[in-house]
C-alpha cells in the first residue's frame, strides 16, 4: 500500500486523497464528446443508438433488435447456485426496503387553529436503470436498483444493459434472470452513454423515464450528469468504486487484507484506503496483501495494486478517533469499521459521511454488495457527504398539502400583505385585501 501519515500530509496531499475520480469524470473533452452523443440520440433516436453500439462496442444491432425479446428473457439460465443466490439477495433487499417504506407515509398536523399542513408521499412514474457489462457480469447491480424501485411502487422500470463483449448482441443471462424474476420486460441492449440518453429523451423503441441511475465508467457517469441539463433527474454520483476501512491494532490482518481487496479488484480507477493508528497493523496487512494478491487473476491484481497504490493506500493517524474523522472527511462509498468492541460506538458516532457503514470483520463489503439487503448502489467521489444510497426512498417524492379555513386566512393576512408589499407583488396582496369575508 502507498503509505502516508496524516499529520505530515499537506493540503495538496489531502486533496489528492479526497478528490478521487472527479478529474476523469468531469474532463472537458469527455464532457464535450458525451454531450454530442446525447444530442445525437435526441435528434436521431434509435439509429444513433445503434451506431453508438457499433462504434464503441463493436456490435451491430438493427433498431428492431434493441429490445430484448421475451423468448430471450424466458430462456436465460444461470447455475442453480447463482439462481438461489439471486433469490436470497432479492429477498433481503425487499425486506430492507419494505421496512423503510413502513417508516414513510402521508402526514399532517394543525400548525395553528384552522390551518392544517402536511405531505403526501408518492412514487415517481418511471425509472431507467443502467447495468454495466464489460469487465464482468453484474446481476447484483440490476437487483440493487430494481427491487427498491418496485417496493417504492414505480410503475415503469426500464433496464438498459450493453451486450456481452465479443458476442453478437446477446445480453448477460444473469441480468435477464434477475429481470424475469422481478417481472421486468422493458430491457434494451444498448451502449452505456447512448442508453442513458435514450432513456432520458425517449426514442422510437426505448421509453422515456423520469429518473436515471446506474454505476459505470466516467463516460456513463458524465452522461447522467449531463442529462440533468435536459430535465432528467439522476443520482449523484455512482462512479468508480471506492472503500475505506478504519481499523486498530485488534483487527485481524488476514481478514483486513481480504476486505481491502474486495473493492480494489474492480478496476484501475477504484480507490481503497486503510486508515489506522497502527503502523504494525499496516505492516502485517502489507505482507498479507502480497500473499493474497498472488492468488488473484492478473487483471484483478493489477486493478487492486492501483486502487491501493496511487489511488489510495494507507493513512496513519495519531489515534482511532482521528482515523474516523479522516474517513468521514473522505466520505467513502463503502466504509468498514474494524476496531475493538469498546471503541465501536465512539468511532461510529464520528462517522457522518459514508454511503454505508459495516461494523466488524464479519460484515465484509462483498456480503453487503450481494446479500445483506442494505443499499449497495452508493454515492462515490465524496458525494456521500450530501446524498445516500439507492433505496425505496430514491424513487419517492413528497408533495406538500395545506388547508386553511377563513379564520386562519384572516389571521395570516397581515403577514402576507406586509411581505407582498415589501417584495413588490401587488396581486399577491390584493388577493387577500379584496377577498370577501364570510
Amino acid at each position: 500500500m502507498r503509505r502516508q501519515t496524516w499529520t505530515e500530509m499537506d493540503d495538496a496531499a489531502r486533496r489528492g486523497l479526497f478528490d478521487r475520480g472527479l478529474a476523469d469524470i468531469f474532463d472537458d473533452g469527455l464532457r464535450a464528446s458525451i454531450g454530442d452523443l446525447l444530442l445525437d440520440v435526441r435528434d436521431r433516436g434509435d439509429v444513433a443508438v445503434c451506431e453508438a453500439l457499433a462504434k464503441f462496442d463493436g456490435i451491430e444491432v438493427e433498431p428492431d433488435g434493441l429490445r430484448v425479446a421475451d423468448d430471450e428473457i424466458d430462456s436465460a439460465a444461470v447455475s442453480p447456485e447463482v439462481d438461489a443466490a439471486i433469490d436470497d439477495s432479492i429477498e433481503h433487499l425487499r425486506a430492507f426496503n419494505e421496512q423503510q417504506m413502513e417508516r414513510f407515509g402521508d402526514w399532517s398536523f394543525e400548525s395553528e387553529p384552522g390551518l392544517t399542513v402536511g405531505e403526501k408521499i408518492t412514487p415517481i412514474a418511471s425509472a431507467g436503470l443502467f447495468t454495466p457489462s464489460g469487465k464482468a457480469s453484474y446481476p447484483s447491480v440490476t437487483f440493487q436498483l430494481a427491487v427498491p424501485a418496485q417496493v417504492a411502487g414505480v410503475g415503469t422500470i426500464v433496464v438498459v444493459v450493453p451486450p456481452v463483449p465479443g458476442g453478437s448482441g446477446e445480453v448477460d443471462p444473469a441480468v435477464l434472470t434477475v429481470c424475469r424474476k422481478l417481472g421486468i420486460r422493458d430491457i434494451f441492449r444498448v451502449n452505456g452513454p447512448a442508453g442513458i440518453a435514450a432513456m432520458g429523451f425517449g426514442t422510437e423503441r426505448i421509453p422515456r423515464v423520469a429518473k436515471l441511475m446506474g454505476p459505470g465508467s466516467p463516460a456513463v457517469t458524465i452522461a447522467q450528469v449531463e442529462m440533468q441539463r435536459h430535465g432528467v433527474s439522476t443520482v449523484m454520483l455512482l462512479g468508480p468504486t471506492e472503500s475505506v476501512v478504519v481499523a486498530d491494532e485488534t483487527a485481524d490482518p488476514v481478514r483486513l487484507a481480504a476486505d481491502l481487496l474486495i473493492e480494489a479488484e474492480h478496476g484501475t480507477d477504484s480507490s481503497v484506503v486503510l486508515v489506522t493508528p497502527s503502523g504494525s497493523l499496516a505492516n502485517a496487512v502489507d505482507a498479507e496483501l502480497d500473499r493474497q494478491l498472488a492468488g488473484l487473476p492478473d487483471v484483478r491484481a493489477t486493478a487492486a495494486r492501483a486502487a491501493l497504490g496511487e489511488n489510495g493506500g494507507c493513512v496513519l493517524t495519531d489515534d482511532v478517533l482521528v482515523a474516523a474523522d479522516v474517513a468521514s472527511e473522505y466520505a467513502p462509498e463503502h466504509l468498514q469499521v474494524a476496531v475493538a468492541d469498546d471503541a465501536v460506538d465512539a468511532v461510529v458516532e464520528r462517522l457522518v459521511n459514508a454511503g454505508e457503514i459495516l461494523i466488524g470483520q464479519h460484515t465484509p463489503f462483498s456480503a453487503a454488495n450481494f446479500v445483506i439487503g442494505c443499499p449497495a448502489s452508493l454515492p462515490t467521489s465524496g458525494f456521500a457527504n450530501v446524498s445516500s444510497g439507492v433505496t425505496a426512498s430514491t424513487f419517492l417524492k413528497r408533495t406538500a398539502i395545506a388547508r386553511a379555513d377563513e379564520r386562519a386566512l384572516q389571521r395570516m393576512t397581515p403577514s402576507v400583505v406586509a411581505l407582498a408589499d415589501h417584495e413588490g407583488f401587488p396581486a399577491h396582496a390584493a388577493a387577500l385585501r379584496n377577498r370577501p369575508v364570510g
